[in-house]
């Protein structure tokens, strides 16, 4: 069976970094992901007016990205999910932000974003690649005659999660959980891999 796993990336293989470039720099405004704001572009413009607001310029935000890693076990079931699947990281996040992370897991195939950067280096503004670009992947690898599971953390894993043959969320909060019960839930590696694997015995 020609099998590919779709997994989100921060908050499932490496830390949220707008959290911690919210603890970098104390803003705490930065800390809203998309566990607290299901709608990307709105919670981007208000990253982006925050970062103006602050003078925060993408060095800045690169400097805190490169201090990150993945975390801790993320790397080794990358590995172990390579083994048995195709592996394809499906995110909201950016080539700018993601490249250092990236280096460190093995260089997996990743769907993102770009941002736009301004020549003094502030965050002009960012550019989507599609609407619902994690949906729009999975059905195309489905359309493609793959078998699709996937794996995310947060509202705007949910539309690629459903899509899936099998979707699983990993460690989301409490509000994801309840308005979403169709969705298994993991903690940790072990458990996301045998839920993954076991959707496409």
């Amino acid at each position: 069976m020609s099998k590919i796993a779709c997994l989100d990336l921060e908050g499932v293989l490496v830390p949220e970094i707008w959290i911690n470039v919210a603890e970098r720099t104390g803003i705490d405004a930065l800390r809203a992901t998309t566990r607290d704001i299901p709608d990307y572009s709105e919670l981007m413009r208000q990253r982006l007016a925050v970062c103006d607001r602050h003078g925060l310029k993408i060095g800045d935000i690169q400097e805190v990205i490169d201090g990150l890693g993945p975390l801790d076990g993320a790397a080794e079931f990358l590995d172990w999910l390579r083994e048995r699947f195709q592996v394809v990281i499906l995110s909201d996040t950016f080539y700018e932000f993601a490249l250092p992370l990236m280096r460190q897991l093995g260089f997996p195939t990743l769907f993102c974003h770009r941002l736009e950067i301004a020549g003094d280096g502030r965050i002009a503004g960012f550019k989507l690649r599609m609407a619902d670009q994690k949906r729009a992947a999975v059905k195309a690898l489905k359309g493609l005659n793959f078998k699709v599971v996937a794996a995310g953390d947060s509202y705007n894993d949910t539309s690629m999660l459903a899509e899936a043959d099998a979707g699983v969320l990993f460690c989301p909060p409490q509000n994801v959980v309840d308005e979403f019960p169709q969705f298994p839930v993991t903690r940790d590696y072990a458990a996301l891999g045998e839920a993954l694997e076991g959707a496409v015995k």
